[in-house]
């Protein structure tokens, strides 16, 4: 019969107390990065798999969850960070927020200093993905719109369909010329689909597919450069499907300057549909995404992880194309 692996045995191949192995497993004090690794390690090379019933036993829930996205300067995530907050404090939580401002350093830092203070679970979306801690650390973790690691649910709106429909809506206007604006490539994110359901389109149709990459991260006048170059370099450009609704406000921007009206001149469609957005600029065309039902799905997703429960891998929910005049 095989041999049941307890915590004693991780505790001695780690080189490390039972108390110790047992406060790495539940997050309970401080504890230096290379003890958190070895008991990791351990863990790993005995196969072991905690009891999920003593564990729950054992832990004392704080009823804090954090949150970790780039920024609350943009429309987007300054409205899913409200509603996330709104849907955790209606499930008895208090939420403790983290603003990467997409450095991955920073990240990095609050993703420690968050695990360190005991919390129940962590809702991520910001734009770094190879930090290890959300590998190795066994608290419940749930990412929107952001590949994190294999072991953490991803909440997304559907960007494939809204790329799709975003490129179709400028096709059926006539448009000949469409460009679009996207982050530079690297790592999986949403603007991905949103770029694969241009490319696909435009393959479809028999039309090039150019792409102008602008880096999330950069500041605004940093942006317009490169916006404006678009009309420099292509000014046969008569549509521009933007990657998000402040890319969609500078390519009008660029597009003023270049001459050009909109939309008799050049087509624009921008993405996410922030409630701030559709305020100050209910003129723009753009793709809506979900975001109260992100945040509903993804602190249910939480709920679940937190009790022990499996958790589906993937949520989709759907996008749809609001009307304005700029397309």
């Amino acid at each position: 019969m095989e041999k049941k692996i307890k915590l004693d045995d991780v505790a001695r191949l780690a080189g490390v107390s039972k108390a110790t192995a047992s406060r790495v497993l539940n997050h309970r004090g401080y504890l230096s990065q290379k003890t958190i690794d070895k008991v990791h390690q351990a863990m790993e090379d005995l196969n072991y798999r905690p009891n999920a019933i003593a564990r729950q036993l054992y832990k004392q829930e704080t009823m804090l969850v954090g949150l970790i996205f780039p920024t609350i300067n943009n429309p987007y995530f300054a409205q899913l960070e409200a509603a996330l907050e709104k849907c955790l404090y209606n499930e008895g939580y208090r939420a403790v927020m983290g603003n990467s401002e997409n450095n991955a350093k920073k990240e990095e830092d609050y993703l420690q200093l968050l695990l360190d203070r005991q919390l129940d679970g962590l809702i991520v979306g910001a734009h770094n993905p190879e930090i290890p801690a959300y590998h190795k650390t066994s608290l419940p973790i749930v990412s929107i719109e952001r590949v994190v690691s294999n072991q953490v649910p991803v909440v997304s709106a559907d960007n494939y369909e809204g790329g799709r429909l975003a490129t179709q809506r400028l096709l059926d206007d006539g448009c000949q010329h469409i460009i679009h604006t996207n982050y530079p490539g690297g790592f999986a994110s949403p603007n991905q689909a949103r770029e694969s359901a241009y490319r696909d389109l435009m393959s479809q149709n028999d039309r090039p597919a150019i792409v102008y990459q602008v880096p999330f991260d950069e500041p605004e006048d940093q942006k317009l450069v490169r916006i404006r170059k678009i009309f420099e370099e292509h000014p046969e450009v008569d549509g521009i499907f933007a990657d998000n609704d402040t890319n969609a406000r500078l390519a009008l921007t660029a597009a003023t300057e270049a001459g050009r009206r909109c939309p008799e001149d050049i087509k624009i469609i921008g993405f996410d549909g922030a409630d701030m957005t559709r305020l100050l600029l209910p003129e723009l065309t753009t793709i809506q995404q979900p975001i109260q039902e992100m945040a509903e799905a993804a602190v249910e997703l939480l709920k679940e992880k937190i009790a022990g429960e499996p958790a589906v891998q993937y949520r989709t929910l759907p996008v749809k194309l609001v009307e304005g005049t700029t397309a």
